[in-house]
């Protein structure tokens, strides 16, 4: 599979405006843009730090996967992505292996990244995130 590096930390909150008072105001973290990716129900943020980024979640509806995971679990750390050489490879790697995935086949996420997610089933308890860019 060949993980590359930490592409991301993705921090669910209940309002992005919010947190970038915290991220850009008081910790001086400069947010690169916001974009809403409509099929997640989710608008995001992100704000590099060195080699890896935070990635800000706000959810645009109640039904969206972010806004139940706020609602079970409080704002907070909601997935770790790690950057990968291609997210079709590593899921077929991962198929192989008999791990449990959310996603079978890469989807687009914000960025323009390809993405997919590993159940947390799997992982011992963490939303695990692939990303390719």
């Amino acid at each position: 599979m060949n993980p590359t590096v930490i592409d991301h930390i993705g921090v669910a909150v209940e309002s992005i405006e919010t947190a970038l008072k915290f991220w850009e105001g008081t910790l001086g973290v400069k947010c690169t843009g916001v974009e809403e990716v409509a099929e997640q129900k989710v608008k995001t943020a992100f704000l590099p730090v060195k080699d890896t980024e935070i990635e800000l979640l706000e959810p645009t509806s109640p039904d969206s996967p972010v806004a139940k995971f706020i609602e079970k679990n409080r704002p907070g750390i909601h997935h770790l992505a790690i950057r990968v050489p291609s997210v079709e490879k590593a899921l077929a790697e991962l198929k192989e292996k008999g791990v449990r995935l959310i996603d079978e086949h890469p989807r687009k996420g914000a960025g323009g990244a390809l993405i997919a997610f590993i159940h947390p089933a799997a992982t011992g308890g963490i939303l695990l995130e692939l990303s390719e860019r």
